[in-house]
This record gives C-alpha cells, sequence and structure tokens, in this order.
C-alpha cells in the first residue's frame, strides 16, 4: 500500500506543469546582432497582423497580462506566449496598454508606405500635384509620430504640430523648388525630386520631434540598466541614425523605380497603359519596403551605447567621480 500511494505522489509530480520562465518585455532575439534586430523588427512591422480580430487582439492582452501577473494558464507553451507578445505589441502602445489607431501601427507602414510613396511617385509634375502629394505623406508620418509617441514624453501636442507643419514646409520648399530645376535636366531627375523632398522633411521632422532630448539630453545607463544621467551628446547620435535610417528605408524604392519607370517608358506599349503607371509604381515600392522597412530598422541596436570619454566632460566627470573606471560605455535608447 505504501509502494502504491509513493508510485502515485511520484506520478504526479511528474505531470505537474512548470511555469513558463521567458521575459517576455526583451526581445526573444539577441539584440546584438544584426540577424536578431531583423527578426525582431520583421515579427513588429508584419502587416499580415493588421487581419487580426478585434476578439484575438483583447485574447492576446490577456493573455499577456496573466502571464505578467503570474497567473498563466499552466497549458500555454512558450511559443504561444511569443504569438500573443508579438501580436499585443503590434495593436497595443507600450506604455498605456491602449489599442492604438490602425493606420498608426508599425505594421501599417508598409501598406501606408505603399500607397502614399506610389502617389509620390506618380504625382510630381505640377505644383498641385506636389502639393496635395508631399501633405499627405507628412500628414501620414505626423499620425505614425502621434501613435506611437513616448506617454512619458516631455514634447507636447503643441510641438508636434509644429513639427508637422515645419516638415510639410520644408518638403514643399524642397520639391517645388527643384520641380522648376529638373525642368531643364534629364526626365529622370524629375522623378527624383519626391525622395529628395522626404529626405528634407525627415531631416526637419525627426529632431523637432524628439527636441527635448537635444534641449535636455537623453538618459544614459551601465550595462545593468543603473541611470547615469542625460545626455545631449548621445540624443544627437541616436537621433542621426534614426534619420539615416529613415531615409535608406525609402531609398530604394523611390531611386530605382523611377529609372525603371523611365526606361519602360521608353516602349510604346507602356507609354500607352497609362492607366498601368500609378499600380505599377506602388506595388513596386510595396516590394522594396517589405523588405527595407525592417532592415533599416536594424541598421542599428536599438539600445546605443557611446564611450564615456566621448561624452560631455561634465557627465565624465560625474561617472568618473561615483564609479571610477568600471564604467567605460554607456547605454541609451536611440527610439525609431
Amino acid at each position: 500500500m505504501i509502494n502504491k500511494i509513493t508510485v502515485m505522489e511520484q506520478t504526479d509530480v511528474a505531470v505537474k506543469p512548470e511555469r513558463l520562465q521567458v521575459d517576455i518585455d526583451k526581445p526573444r532575439w539577441d539584440q546584438s546582432t544584426f540577424v536578431g534586430r531583423l527578426k525582431h523588427f520583421a515579427t513588429i512591422t508584419d502587416m499580415r497582423k493588421l487581419f487580426a480580430s478585434e476578439k484575438k487582439l483583447d485574447k492576446a492582452k490577456e493573455l499577456v497580462n496573466q502571464y505578467r501577473s503570474g497567473a498563466c494558464s499552466p497549458g500555454t507553451t512558450e511559443e504561444q506566449l511569443w504569438q500573443a507578445k508579438q501580436l499585443y505589441d503590434s495593436a497595443f502602445h507600450p506604455d498605456t496598454g491602449d489599442k492604438m489607431n490602425l493606420f498608426g501601427r508599425m505594421t501599417f507602414q508598409v501598406p501606408g508606405g505603399m500607397t502614399l510613396t506610389g502617389l509620390l511617385l506618380h504625382f510630381y509634375r505640377t505644383p498641385v500635384e506636389v502639393a496635395l502629394s508631399q501633405w499627405g505623406n507628412q500628414s501620414f508620418n505626423a499620425l505614425v509620430n502621434y501613435t506611437n509617441r513616448n506617454a512619458a514624453s516631455e514634447i507636447s501636442t503643441k510641438q508636434m504640430l509644429a513639427a508637422y507643419l515645419s516638415a510639410t514646409g520644408a518638403a514643399l520648399g524642397v520639391a517645388l523648388g527643384l520641380n522648376a530645376y529638373s525642368k531643364k535636366a534629364p526626365p529622370v531627375v524629375a522623378r527624383w525630386v519626391p525622395f529628395a523632398a522626404v529626405a528634407a522633411a525627415n531631416a526637419v521632422n525627426i529632431p523637432l520631434t524628439r527636441q527635448s532630448e537635444l534641449i535636455h539630453g537623453v538618459t544614459v545607463t551601465d550595462a545593468d540598466g543603473n541611470e547615469l544621467g542625460l545626455s545631449k551628446k548621445c540624443a544627437e547620435r541616436g537621433i542621426s541614425q534614426v534619420l539615416l535610417s529613415r531615409v535608406l528605408m525609402a531609398a530604394p524604392g523611390m531611386v530605382f523605380l523611377p529609372m525603371m519607370m523611365e526606361s519602360l517608358n521608353k516602349r510604346a506599349w507602356f507609354r500607352r497603359a497609362t492607366w498601368l503607371h500609378l499600380p505599377f509604381q506602388t506595388f513596386g515600392v510595396g516590394v522594396f519596403l517589405v523588405a527595407m522597412v525592417p532592415i533599416a530598422c536594424s541598421l542599428f541596436p536599438q539600445r546605443a551605447s557611446m564611450d564615456v570619454k566621448q561624452l560631455e566632460n561634465e557627465l565624465q566627470d560625474e561617472i568618473r567621480k561615483r564609479f571610477g573606471k568600471n564604467v567605460d560605455k554607456v547605454y541609451f535608447n536611440k527610439g525609431l
């Protein structure tokens, strides 16, 4: 009888499910490598998540919250947990937990970007076309920035509006100015004007949107996450990396497609099929963006770093005073 009870107890212990030990608040893949970052951003920007039903999104949020509170269902697998977390991240704001506007989500970057860029590349000839297409593109960018804003950020809605208006003004100024100049240049140059305008708008919009970081500095930490202070130089590096990533994201579609269009326009059948030009460019941009959105986001680590000796003198002195030579590198969030 004793042996029978012992066997039953051992069996109960053997089948008792263990709680998953997964840190879902950190990326699933190693972010120190380009491949790891690429896998991470490929899941974040996967437009297939746009088709998830409201019920499925709410269920994913419930599972994530249950796991964080230690009340996750015993039968939940690690793969199910990660799928729920990725779906949760695609639709809910990381700071507030509120469901984000569909058109401002990172998963809408490809369909939204391909539509607006297709319009930019197609409607580039007249001032009215340029003005409307550039305004539409900057309005979409403003919606994305507002939807994904840091809830704890010091930037106000008024400052975001100023950044939006300034970026739109820069885009229009560059586009209209270069459009007039391009009339004396080869036809392909006029087709490249939208890219120059987009790059100029990014150069204005991103620093203005994150102006509080440039004025006050971005929080820097040691390797263990302990806060060390604020650094303007780290903010400058982070913003410059984001700006470069945004420009490179748009470059292939907005540089190579105009060249393809000029080549195809030499064929009579393509010149006659004017109805085909807009969908062809829109689809072409989509092909480029499917690859370039995650690639561009992966170029630099999200958790950027800088040597202590490159920091402001005051911050260097403070770190040396507190930690001596034990800290030789600081870390900060570069943003997206």
